[in-house]
């Protein structure tokens, strides 16, 4: 997956775009990239003077890939959990980052070892699963967590389970991102 400079900025006015005519600021625009169009998934977040201001998004490709931006975008701006809907007047302070997802593939392992062995730190994110427990964090998130028991402590955290629960115990996939910024 490869997403010339050009299609990188389309998905990044797109994101923005449907923020915006959510608030009544101007017209979703529509892209006509073919690569668009097909299914995809993504990530959008939003960060505000350098924090998180909300971040969204799906892990299987199961809708065209402009669909599945448009809706993370706004899930993450006026959705997600963490955080107070966006105003139109912090539309301007916000930057917005798309995250365009690999297939996620599973992981076999045998110990915590293998397990971090087998995980690249700030290249794989890491999905983990147990029971009706999930979690994801993206690579980007081991910027802040650069260890792997930081990183995996966290998203058990995340996740709702206890921080003494084996990692052997978890169902766990990794993927790799593109992700592009506004700049």
């Amino acid at each position: 997956m490869h997403y010339s400079a050009e299609l990188q900025k389309q998905m990044l006015q797109l994101a923005r775009s449907a923020i915006a005519s959510h608030l009544n600021i101007e017209p979703l625009i529509s892209c006509e990239a073919e690569q668009l169009n097909e299914n995809g998934a993504s990530f959008v977040t939003l960060t505000k003077n350098g924090n998180l201001r909300g971040c969204i998004g799906s892990l299987q490709a199961s809708r065209p890939l402009q669909e599945d931006i448009v809706q993370n975008a706004l899930a993450a701006a006026f959705r997600d959990p963490r955080f107070r809907p966006l105003t139109s007047s912090e539309l301007p302070l916000v930057t917005i980052e798309v995250s365009v997802l690999t297939e996620p593939e599973a992981v076999s392992f045998n110990s915590t070892e293998e397990l971090f062995s087998l995980i690249r730190p700030d290249v794989d994110g890491v999905i983990i699963e147990k029971g009706y427990h999930r979690a994801t964090f993206l690579p980007q998130v081991w910027l802040q967590l650069p260890t792997h028991p930081q990183f995996f402590s966290h998203l058990l955290q995340k996740a709702a389970l206890p921080e003494d629960t084996p990692l052997t115990d978890l169902t766990v996939q990794r993927y790799q991102v593109e992700k592009f910024t506004e700049h």
